[in-house]
């Protein structure tokens, strides 16, 4: 029985020698990337073998559902990639396992994990592109048309789970890299309320765009003035913005300026510097703002101060 014992291990050492010996490759015979045989030869040699067999999968686009909607996300510019590279460089190198190198003569495996990185702030930016598309909620506002202000109400939406979903992402990435099958993805998303509620909403057509819709303005100048009505030109530059959970007011500066056509050419205003400045759409948005709230004619008439004196 010993000599049996001393003549076993006599042969595992020849066999471990001679495995030694004939694996001297810089990528180990026997090593595999998710069943793919890279071994047996240099490094250049096993980073061509891994993206022939596993390059297109790892660049074939993952297909993401998101409320039903389903969306093709590049893995390249959401920052998922195969690094071949790493991936060959910490399967390289001996191994002096008994197992792997007696095993290594009679086609035994050595299994190495590939290197799959994730760049999170890209993938988190390709996220955040692919939840404006799949619908946010839309906030509620006022429509300025010819004679009438028209309220719009808010709709609740869909909003991407983004952290969820990055992680989502980042395991279907890997799990297609190995087995090679592009399942479709699904994205978690919470619902989102408007921001603008409908007392904000009946607040704001109260309080500014019914006043503002009510009749004519006078805007004047020095000699000169212009009026803006609820008919024409009033529509063409009114409109209204969600600011932290209010509506207000903004004026189309480019539209009053066409509008203004040059009537207040020449007429000079003291600003807060001091100097003298060509009136013009500013001042008269300033302006704009007090009248379009005035009941009367009088408080719907608005001279614009050119001394800065207000």
């Amino acid at each position: 029985m010993v000599l049996l014992g001393v003549a076993a291990v006599v042969l595992l050492g020849i066999a471990y020698g001679a495995g030694l010996l004939l694996n001297h490759a810089e990528v180990p015979k026997g090593t595999t990337v998710l069943g793919v045989d890279i071994g047996g030869g240099t490094k250049e040699e096993a980073v061509t073998k891994l993206e022939a067999a596993l390059g297109e999968r790892a660049k074939t686009p993952l297909t993401l559902s998101v409320d039903g909607k389903e969306e093709k996300l590049d893995p390249e510019k959401a920052g998922l990639t195969l690094d071949s590279q790493e991936t060959v460089r910490g399967a390289a190198g001996s191994d002096y396992n008994p197992v792997s190198v007696i095993g290594s003569l009679f086609g035994g495996e050595r299994p190495a994990d590939p290197v799959i990185p994730v760049d999170e702030e890209k993938l988190g930016v390709a996220l955040t592109d692919l939840a404006g598309a799949s619908g946010s909620a839309n906030d509620g506002t006022i429509r300025f048309e010819p004679n009438k202000a028209v309220a719009v109400p808010g709709k609740p939406g869909k909003t991407l789970d983004a952290g969820q979903s990055l992680i989502s992402v980042r395991d279907a990435y890997r799990a297609q890299v190995q087995t090679g099958k592009a399942n479709v993805v699904e994205l978690p998303v919470t619902t989102s309320e408007p921001t603008i509620t409908k007392a904000e909403l009946d607040r704001a057509m109260k309080e500014f765009a019914q006043p503002a819709m009510s009749g004519l303005i006078t805007i004047k100048a020095g000699p000169k003035q212009i009026q803006f009505g609820p008919a024409r030109s009033l529509p063409q530059i009114l409109s209204m913005k969600p600011v932290d959970g209010r509506l207000v007011d903004v004026y189309d500066k480019k539209a009053i300026d066409t509008l203004l056509d040059g009537v207040f050419d020449g007429i000079m205003a003291v600003k807060a510097d001091g100097k003298k400045h060509q009136v013009g759409p500013d001042d008269v948005a300033q302006a704009m703002k007090t009248a379009l709230t005035g009941k009367t004619p009088a408080e719907r008439t608005v001279t614009i101060s050119l001394t800065g004196e207000g």
